[in-house]
């Protein structure tokens, strides 16, 4: 068990089962390696995911950063915060976007809005997580490491009000 804050938190994820994902993610990836993709990775979950995933490539790859924000504690705000955005030229570009965990796909949404207005010749979009009982957009995800029930999960990356990230298992809130 972990607290953070107030909160408490049960073992869900081993780093082993974290580090198996990551290794099939990369493998399924490899496919876009003659396309020299341009990674951005999305902050501030999204780091400690992203650099294990790009370690475990099988080709070398650029890689940027965009800081978004949606969540107020354990729920998602609905409002979209965006805190950095695209560093770089990314018109005529492969990108492939690495995000933490999906859920509604609300950030996804204005994410994408936001990068097609750059003219990139094609996204893709990867996710550790992904809660598809409440992602409902038609936008695909074309990578997914490992589909999750709508729990709130920290560790890995993910966060409880800033606590949590460097946890290297990731746990889900525990119902009294």
């Amino acid at each position: 068990m972990v607290k953070l804050h107030d909160k408490t938190f049960e073992p869900y994820l081993s780093e082993l089962e974290i580090q198996e994902i990551v290794k099939e993610m990369a493998r399924k990836m490899g496919v876009l390696k003659d396309q020299k993709p341009l990674f951005i990775i999305i902050l501030k979950g999204s780091f400690i995911f992203a650099s294990d995933l790009v370690k475990a490539l099988d080709y070398d790859v650029e890689i940027c950063f965009m800081q978004l924000k949606s969540y107020e504690g354990t729920k998602s705000s609905g409002k979209i915060k965006d805190i950095m955005g695209i560093p770089q030229q990314i018109k005529g570009r492969t990108l492939i976007v690495l995000e933490d965990i999906i859920d509604t796909g609300n950030t996804l949404e204005y994410l994408n809005k936001h990068l097609l207005a750059e003219q990139p010749k094609k996204i893709y979009y990867a996710s550790f997580l992904l809660k598809s009982s409440v992602y409902k957009k038609t936008l695909p995800i074309d990578f997914v490491g490992k589909e999750i029930p709508n729990e709130f999960v920290v560790g890995y990356g993910l966060d409880y009000e800033e606590l949590g990230r460097t946890l290297t298992q990731i746990y889900k809130l525990k119902i009294s």
